[in-house]
């Protein structure tokens, strides 16, 4: 994202603290990185494959949601500042759990989920087996993994291999790439790459890994037919996933769509940088509050 965009896009939004105080919880023997702030009702928030808490920083949505929520988003194991295990068998599931340990480890029995890309992902798996602890969902620029193939494992398993050499994916480069638009030169993945492996944040086997570990966060169509809690989904038109979450809305027709006009998966058109998007997540949230009687014991309690 440029400078004038991120300006431009915090304006916007809403402008807030640039940084914010880092939190460190133990999550089954793995750290994890988050913020709390705000209060009222919890809102929790993941980002993307290869990013961190810092994008719904600059993206103005903690700045925003903190006036009449409390936020709380972490960084994945893997990814920014949290614990970076090089096994397969510490990511999948677990990096939902770990949404689900951080609540427990706050005393917090529910909260809305925002998932973005992988966050959405894993959010939607994490919804079919924890499904009390959500009030709301929303999945942003990913379906989730509802209809998982051989050849998805295949794709998986090409994508962890380029990371595991070059820190990021040139096929996963060019999957997410914009409708329509070129696939990414090969000096714009030079430099991609290049950059990855000098950030002291980014750990190219822990990315490949947990790239391994995302075949178990597939969910059947039967799972996501169950789904009860109130969903919407965001994505761009430019998207080239607006086409799952068509087949996703077949399958469950209760979730709520959004596609936001020109807007692309990531970059500068990404849609979550878009004011559509935290304003689809605002009417969900708000839509669903819970009764004063159950609401968070701990709503009130102080910002950190």
């Amino acid at each position: 994202m440029t400078r004038a965009v991120l300006v431009a896009t915090v304006l916007v939004l809403g402008a807030g603290p640039a940084l914010a105080q880092d939190q460190f919880f133990d999550s089954n023997g793995v750290r994890i990185r988050y913020i709390d702030r705000g209060k009222g009702e919890p809102v929790v928030l993941l980002h993307g494959n290869g990013g961190s808490l810092q994008g719904w920083i600059d993206a103005g949505i903690v700045a925003s949601l903190e006036r009449d929520y409390r936020v709380i988003a972490f960084d994945a194991r893997g990814h920014g500042k949290s614990g970076k295990p090089h096994e397969v068998s510490a990511y999948g599931q677990q990096m939902g759990l770990d949404a689900i340990r951080l609540l427990d480890h706050l005393s917090l029995t529910r909260a809305h989920f925002v998932g973005y890309s992988m966050g959405a992902s894993i959010f939607g798996k994490l919804v079919t087996t924890h499904p009390s602890r959500f009030i709301t969902l929303t999945m942003g620029g990913s379906t989730g993994r509802f209809k998982f193939t051989p050849a998805e494992a295949e794709r998986i398993e090409r994508e962890a291999a380029e990371k595991e050499r070059d820190c990021v994916s040139r096929s996963q480069m060019t999957r997410l790439a914009a409708v329509g638009q070129a696939p990414p030169t090969d000096a714009e993945f030079q430099a991609r790459s290049k950059a990855c492996l000098a950030d002291p944040n980014q750990d190219r086997f822990a990315l490949a890994a947990l790239h391994r570990g995302f075949k178990d966060l597939a969910v059947t169509a039967e799972q996501v037919r169950a789904i009860a809690v109130p969903t919407v989904g965001i994505v761009g038109s430019l998207d080239g996933y607006l086409a799952d979450f068509k087949e996703m809305q077949g399958v469950r027709p209760s979730m709520k769509l959004v596609v936001i006009d020109g807007a692309t998966h990531g970059g500068p058109k990404g849609a979550m940088i878009r004011p559509e998007f935290l304003a689809a997540v605002r009417e969900l949230i708000s839509s669903h509050q819970l009764p004063r009687t159950q609401q968070p014991r701990d709503a009130g309690a102080a910002v950190h």
